[in-house]
């Protein structure tokens, strides 16, 4: 082997040294640089896998939260129908109570008038009776006296 060596000009003790100083190098190298540098590239890694799963939650999140707000908007939309639907029908029968008191009172107004319409024409009918009684007592004073002179 050393012929071999020798018939291409190696020299075996130089490449030992070659491969002993390639060795140490490659140690080195994986010690000081490539251990570091995958260290870097897996927390980079897990960096982007984390905002890639942020982003997904995020997504998730937002999507739900749209449907709790169309929920809410939709609870809100049928509250706010009940809530007009009962004033209205309040106000119907405020409106009707209102209306039953007023015609309660008109006829209260109305039954008072033709009361004291009643009234006034019985005493009216009262005083001319009576007037009419005074101007017959004159009439007949009148006749007496004409008849006694």
């Amino acid at each position: 082997m050393n012929q071999l060596f020798a018939a291409f000009g190696i020299n075996g003790k130089l490449l030992v040294a070659q491969a002993v100083n390639f060795g140490v190098l490659l140690v080195a190298l994986t010690y000081f640089l490539y251990k570091p540098v995958m260290r870097s590239i897996e927390e980079r890694r897990k960096v982007v896998a984390k905002g890639v799963e942020d982003a997904r939650e995020a997504a998730e999140r937002l999507a739900h939260a749209d449907e709790r707000a169309a929920e809410r908007i939709a609870k809100a939309d049928a509250d706010a129908e009940g809530i007009v639907k009962h004033a209205r029908q309040e106000a119907t029968a405020e409106r009707g109570k209102m209306l039953h008191d007023a015609e309660a009172r008109a006829a209260a107004v109305t039954k008072d008038a033709e009361a004291r319409a009643a009234e006034a024409a019985a005493k009216s009918k009262r005083e001319s009776e009576k007037e009419i009684a005074r101007l017959a007592i004159l009439a007949a004073e009148k006749v007496m006296r004409a008849s006694a002179k």
